[in-house]
């Protein structure tokens, strides 16, 4: 695996999410749900309008390249499709509920978990391939959730499911590449908005009036939701889903530092040799980008 274009945009898109508490903390006093609505509707709708002002053309070649599929091809591109959005909205949701009502650290270890669980599931399902020192990285990594997961019971159960929805995403996305990733993104959210619709009016609180809220989902609906979801998106084109995965620890590691230098959260001396090891495994996993070996 070389460093290239899709290395640098599953790179760049971590590097993104680890920021995304900047956004989210300052609105902590609203329910998580109501973020969780406005930020995919927002999403939504931005997608749209950019699709339809300026990707005609490309809609139309996408229908045209749908139409030529057979039946069986056809239904496997639906199901992927709709996957993503509903694996989307569940992982987005418990997210946003973990920073803002559990700890910032239990969304981080998420973010820990996840990695060593997509490289799993692509090597279980997916056929791909690892060598010696990419599984001995997937072993200091857990050990390095192993130590964190210790004494935080509540954590690591959020920690699990959160982790396993995103991976679950990555996998299924990994199959479905025959389209622009773009268009791709769009129809899973509007997905995500439709299966949302019908709780809007019953589980939704007074429409937020403040211009912090719209301010801060504008952030989160530009740089923290559409840019790195399509640069991962488009990573997973080039690279197999392993490597995007262990890609993933750079947001956990920047979670991580904001949580003790920005957020000043309480941090263990295990904490801290946890994290180490994360460090040591990302260069293990990435030795021949990073020292350009064969």
């Amino acid at each position: 695996m070389k460093f290239n274009k899709y290395y640098a945009s599953a790179l760049l898109a971590f590097i993104i999410w680890g920021f995304f508490s900047l956004a989210l903390k300052p609105l902590h006093d609203y329910p998580s749900l109501d973020i969780l609505f406005y930020r995919v509707f927002f999403s939504t709708t931005a997608l749209l309008v950019i699709n339809f002002t300026f990707r005609i053309n490309l809609l139309k070649k996408s229908l045209e390249l749908f139409q030529s599929f057979s039946k069986k091809k056809k239904r496997n591109t639906i199901l992927l499709t709709c996957a993503g959005g509903f694996l989307l909205v569940f992982n987005w949701f418990l997210f946003m509920y973990a920073v803002n009502h559990v700890t910032l650290q239990s969304a981080s270890l998420a973010y820990l978990i996840c990695p060593i669980i997509t490289t799993v599931l692509a090597f279980v399902i997916l056929k791909e391939k690892l060598d010696n020192w990419q599984w001995l990285a997937v072993a200091l990594c857990v050990v390095s959730c192993g130590i964190l997961s210790y004494g935080h019971l509540t954590e690591i159960l959020y920690s699990i499911v959160i982790a396993v929805s995103f991976a679950l995403y990555l996998i299924s996305q990994r199959r479905n590449n025959e389209f622009d990733k773009f268009l791709v993104l769009t129809i899973q959210l509007v997905i995500a908005s439709l299966v949302l619709l019908p709780f809007y009016p019953m589980f939704s609180a007074a429409i937020p009036s403040e211009s912090l809220f719209y301010s801060m989902m504008g952030l989160i609906v530009g740089l923290f939701t559409i840019l790195p979801l399509f640069l991962n998106l488009y990573a997973l084109k080039g690279m197999n889903s392993s490597a995007v995965g262990i890609l993933m620890y750079t947001n956990p590691l920047i979670n991580f530092i904001l949580a003790i230098f920005y957020f000043k959260e309480d941090i263990q001396f295990s904490q801290f040799i946890a994290y180490s090891l994360i460090g040591i495994s990302i260069i293990v996993f990435n030795k021949n980008i990073i020292f350009k070996s064969t």
